[in-house]
């Protein structure tokens, strides 16, 4: 069973656009986990333009399905800019005292309106080895967000990761504009097959959608997608609990 990860940044983008704490993280976590979400994703960039480092802080204490903590790994403490807000300690410090299930390692950067690429390996990939082993020494296990490369993919291998999260854009992309969806969507399997021969886990996210999942969740070893902007958008027109269980449907 291909698990549902769902991820709060967007409700936290609206309460962030009032003062005060409505729509409540908590209570729309509990929503979704009473719904049949398998997991809670969070991604707490060093702006807190969404979910902020304090929110991550209260949901490891809440919610009672797998947490997946995203970011990058590089992202040093920042200074908030309101003084309703903590200062951001840094993706690390986060990591360390909550000790999330899954820590998914992704390099964006403030810049970004979005994760919009996977790591270059032979870039980063010496940088990331002790740091992925710290976090695995903490007992999480780790996910490299990746594009679907296998010679990247053999680095993420060898440098510790527990599983790669592919980014799916091009995909859903593709299948926007109705091209080369086959053709896409191949390469894409064809990653998913190699990383299954080197006995690395497979999770997915980006732009995944009640249109486009269906079939990517055909995609070989497939173990978990993490959605937030297209299921927050369904959740507006259906309501969250029978959003996230058409989206259950997509993937069962």
């Amino acid at each position: 069973m291909i698990k549902l990860s769902v991820n709060l940044n967007k409700i936290a983008l609206i309460r962030n656009s009032r003062e005060g704490n409505y729509p409540d993280l908590l209570t729309h976590s509990q929503t979704c986990i009473d719904a049949g979400a398998d997991g809670i994703t969070v991604h707490p960039r060093p702006d807190q333009r969404h979910i902020r480092s304090e929110d991550a802080f209260a949901l490891a204490e809440a919610v009672s399905v797998e947490l997946n903590i995203e970011g990058n790994p590089f992202a040093g403490p920042m200074k908030s800019d309101r003084n309703d807000v903590n200062d951001y300690p840094g993706f690390m410090e986060i990591v360390r005292k909550i000790k999330p299930d899954q820590c998914t390692l992704v390099p964006d950067n403030n810049a970004q309106l979005t994760s919009d690429h996977g790591f270059d390996l032979h870039e980063q990939g010496e940088a990331l080895a002790p740091i992925i082993q710290e976090i695995k020494q903490l007992g999480c296990r780790v996910s490299l967000f990746m594009d679907p490369v296998p010679e990247q993919i053999q680095l993420a291998k060898q440098v510790g990761a527990d599983r790669i999260e592919l980014y799916t854009g091009p995909y859903a992309e593709a299948v926007k504009k109705n091209q080369n969806i086959e053709e896409v969507l191949q390469q894409f399997f064809h990653a998913a097959e190699y990383a299954q021969d080197l006995g690395i886990g497979l999770n997915a996210g980006h732009d995944l959608n009640l249109l486009n999942l269906p079939r990517f969740s055909q995609a070989p070893g497939l173990l978990e997608v993490s959605i937030g902007h297209a299921l927050i958008v369904d959740a507006l027109h259906y309501g969250m609990t029978v959003a996230i269980k058409r989206y259950k449907n997509c993937l069962n």
